[in-house]
């Protein structure tokens, strides 16, 4: 694999900028079991906490100062930054920037030292990663209310050590109205693309967890069991932050069928039919977001967090009954289907 030391390197900054010192600290836990996650009955595929990095070799080279001055390029793209640059909270890599509207300032450069820029976390176009949200397309005030939610503490995770929660709880507070305003604009004009590729399998590629999101390994494959595996298209091109380079999620061989038919008819009364809020289309009416063709991992999350409380502001509550019996494997077929959608 190219540029293993500066992978190395890279990521290993990013997990101590976003993942938070909450996160380390803990015995290394197999990204293939999920229930040896910390906190009980939290998956560890959804909630990726636990660095399971492989370790280096004592033998492996200490990365020299000048990597991080290297040139970096993204394909199609006339940007260039240096590896030390695409670090900087306060610098976002807009790879292609005549292909999204002007970032205001709360988007595009942020005020030191909380205030992190949006576009850093979600990307210049809103399409967010695994570990965060995609947000593009998202109603202005729903947005808002998200945040004002994170800032009063009523939005949380189940999972403590959630780094990209801590870290989005920590922005929140540091945001002014003003700020958080332009931003739910800008990204509420936006057009969610498709960003995931949905593959149904038995097998999948061997994984661990480096910086919030699952890695895939070079070589080895393992049973999916009771998993959705979400991992970059390209893994060089994702730490760059390109923003053309999106996601495939893996999911269990049959998901999108039954998860069809849930969304669909609410499974007998087990739920509700999930147009019956989100709209025919599924792609969100007046503040109710649109939840095709997003995050699978990302949508299980906050429907897990739905039903064990972790989420109890404005319009929470709205919630509570269609998630309130559904298990996980429920919400596994729920959200691959989901992400499976053109948006």
């Amino acid at each position: 694999m190219r540029s293993n030391t500066l992978r190395r390197a890279v990521f290993a900054i990013t997990l101590a900028l976003l993942s938070a010192a909450a996160n380390t600290g803990h015995a290394q836990t197999s990204a293939s079991t999920p229930d040896q996650s910390a906190s009980p009955d939290i998956p560890l595929w959804a909630y990726p906490v636990v660095s399971t990095r492989p370790k280096v070799a004592s033998a492996t080279p200490t990365p020299k100062p000048a990597e991080g001055y290297t040139p970096r390029h993204a394909p199609g793209s006339t940007q260039t930054y240096t590896s030390a640059q695409i670090l900087d909270l306060f610098n976002i890599p807009d790879w292609y920037p005549n292909e999204h509207p002007k970032m205001p300032p709360s988007v595009g450069v942020g005020r030191k030292p909380d205030a992190v820029p949006c576009g850093y976390c979600h990307l210049p176009n809103g399409l967010g990663r695994p570990e965060n949200q995609s947000i593009a397309g998202l109603p202005r005030e729903y947005i808002i209310q998200q945040v004002e939610d994170l800032a009063a503490g009523t939005r949380h995770s189940s999972e403590s050590r959630m780094g990209s929660v801590n870290f989005m709880i920590r922005v929140s507070k540091a945001v002014t109205p003003e700020e958080l305003a332009e931003a739910a604009d800008y990204f509420s004009k936006l057009k969610l693309t498709k960003w995931i590729r949905v593959v149904e399998t038995d097998t999948v590629p061997k994984t661990h967890i480096t910086g919030g999101m699952l890695v895939a390994e070079d070589q080895g494959k393992e049973p999916i069991g009771s998993r959705i595996i979400e991992v970059s298209e390209d893994y060089e091109q994702t730490e760059l932050r390109n923003q053309k380079s999106g996601f495939i999620a893996y999911v269990p061989t049959g998901s999108l069928k039954t998860g069809e038919s849930i969304v669909k008819t609410g499974a007998n009364g087990k739920t509700m039919a999930c147009g019956m809020c989100h709209g025919a289309d599924l792609k969100g009416m007046a503040n109710v977001p649109g939840i095709v063709g997003r995050s699978p991992s990302q949508m299980t999350r906050q429907l897990i967090d739905f039903r064990g409380g972790a989420r109890s502001g404005q319009n929470a509550a709205m919630m509570k009954m269609p998630v309130a019996k559904l298990t996980d494997d429920d919400i596994i077929a729920i959200t691959a289907y989901l992400a499976s959608l053109e948006p």
